[in-house]
């Protein structure tokens, strides 16, 4: 059986990130009308270029997902349990707290000026960075995921069981616990417009993706797709991703140039909460569960990373383009590979403390 890696886009997506943010300054200082122009094709209020890239940033993640995979959970409900107790009851809270720390009150003094926001209000930028980590507090991911379990040997079933379901969930939670956060944060935001948002960016695509997989599947073959058309589709998302990143930074490189640290005080609690939400996950409840090695992996790795594609999506249509809370997705973005290769080489150099054994690089079936 050949190893599988993460794939060429997908191995160097931190250097694609800073060269996109490099490029969207430069393009900022040197032709500063060509975002704006691109922005104003709007409808509803929200950009026509930006909406086709955020949904072939979704579009491809949710036509690898097999949703006939959750039936299958019911056999362990243990671990998906766990999961859904890490992504749904504490994770978002802890990003609220870790974020509200940091930034409203530890870095504030260093994240100064304000912003309005397309309602007209005007709002402090670290309270606008708040937002942003909130909105990946409560994105489980549901992309890269399938590679961080892979790579740790974990069990796949589950993974994908847990990516199918968090998808799902998202439909539901995601529009509620955001407007709960939001509205702590004193940036509060209609109910009607977050669920225009999860419809746009999680519905829309989910929809898409489960119908036209299985229609190619029927055409095809389920061997077909799963060995030559399942790869192609992640330079397409990234590509997506990418592309928006480049009109996001073409607006906020005067922030990035006059505040150069900005990035690293957004950093600073993102970082900490992808830590402190995998070691909770992994060292402690997973053994509290008497999870065995390969289920406890991903489900402390589903529950530190974010789908930041999601989080993205949802800042740009609720605060526009050039906000802060746009910005603020993006280093998740920027941190989210290197941080989770590193969470990866953790669990397997420590697994010893749930069975006595390392991983052998055989995959347990589902559940």
């Amino acid at each position: 059986m050949n190893e599988k890696k993460l794939s060429f886009f997908e191995r160097y997506l931190t250097i694609w990130v800073l060269l996109c943010i490099t490029g969207g300054i430069l393009l900022g200082k040197a032709a500063p009308a060509v975002a704006v122009t691109l922005n104003d094709f709007s409808l509803y209020q929200v950009s026509l270029p930006i909406a086709i890239c955020l949904f072939f940033m979704m579009y491809p993640i949710m036509f690898k997902i097999d949703f006939g995979q959750v039936l299958l959970s019911a056999k362990t409900p243990k671990p998906v349990l766990l999961t859904l107790l890490i992504n749904w009851a504490i994770k978002p809270f802890t990003m609220f707290a870790i974020a509200y720390f940091f930034l409203g009150y530890l870095f504030r003094g260093f994240l100064p000026g304000s912003e309005i926001l397309p309602s007209g209000v005007e709002v402090e930028l670290w309270r606008s960075y708040i937002a942003g980590a909130i909105l990946l507090g409560i994105a489980p991911c549901t992309a890269m995921v399938l590679m961080w379990g892979y790579l740790a040997r974990g069990n796949d079933g589950l993974t994908l069981v847990m990516v199918a379901i968090n998808s799902l969930i998202m439909l539901l939670l995601y529009g509620p616990l955001g407007s709960l956060l939001l509205n702590v944060n004193a940036m509060p935001v209609p109910w009607q417009t977050m669920l225009l948002s999860v419809s746009i960016y999680v519905a829309l695509p989910l929809v898409a993706g489960y119908f036209s997989r299985r229609w190619l599947i029927s055409w095809k073959g389920l061997q077909w797709f799963q060995e030559k058309f399942l790869h192609r589709l992640t330079p397409v998302s990234i590509t997506a991703l990418l592309a928006t990143l480049v009109l996001l930074f073409s607006f906020k490189g005067e922030v990035i140039v006059s505040n150069p640290l900005t990035i690293f005080w957004i950093a600073v609690p993102l970082f900490i909460q992808t830590v402190l939400i995998f070691a909770i996950g992994y060292f402690l409840l997973a053994r509290w569960f008497r999870l065995s090695y390969q289920d406890a992996a991903p489900t402390a790795l589903i529950g530190a990373s974010n789908h930041f594609e999601v989080a993205i999506a949802t800042a740009v249509i609720l605060f526009g383009l050039s906000s802060g809370a746009a910005l603020a997705t993006v280093v998740g973005v920027l941190i989210e590979v290197p941080l989770m290769l590193m969470l990866v080489s953790i669990c397997k150099r420590t697994s010893g403390i749930f069975d006595g054994r390392k991983p052998d690089g055989g995959q347990t079936d589902c559940c």
